[in-house]
């Protein structure tokens, strides 16, 4: 992480549009989350990224509509991480269950 800090913003005719700090303006830059930001970008604009995007709203969405609406799940009734993967873990398991008892 880099950090660089402008010498002097006092009478900056564009003070007030880049920044509202009564201090001068501080620019901190992470060069590794950008660098992962645009790695991210270019797997999600290649062709075979656009495919699994398209393939999410079959895959994904219709089970959470289907947990949330027809299962009538809005919120976990236990407080911690790991009650809370007990919790979704129950749901996950009646949910490929009542998938498994429509498929026999």
């Amino acid at each position: 992480m880099q950090r660089y800090q402008a010498q002097n913003c006092n009478g900056c005719p564009l003070r007030g549009l880049c920044h509202k700090s009564k201090y001068n303006r501080i620019i901190e830059r992470n060069y590794n989350l950008i660098r992962l930001k645009a790695q991210a970008k270019t797997l999600l604009t290649s062709e075979q990224g656009i495919a699994k995007r398209r393939q999410r709203c079959w895959d994904v969405e219709a089970v959470f509509g289907n947990i949330k609406h027809n299962m009538n799940f809005k919120r976990f009734m236990l407080r911690g991480i790991d009650k809370v993967n007990v919790e979704i873990g129950l749901i996950a398991m009646a949910h490929n269950l009542k998938k498994y008892s429509l498929a026999i």
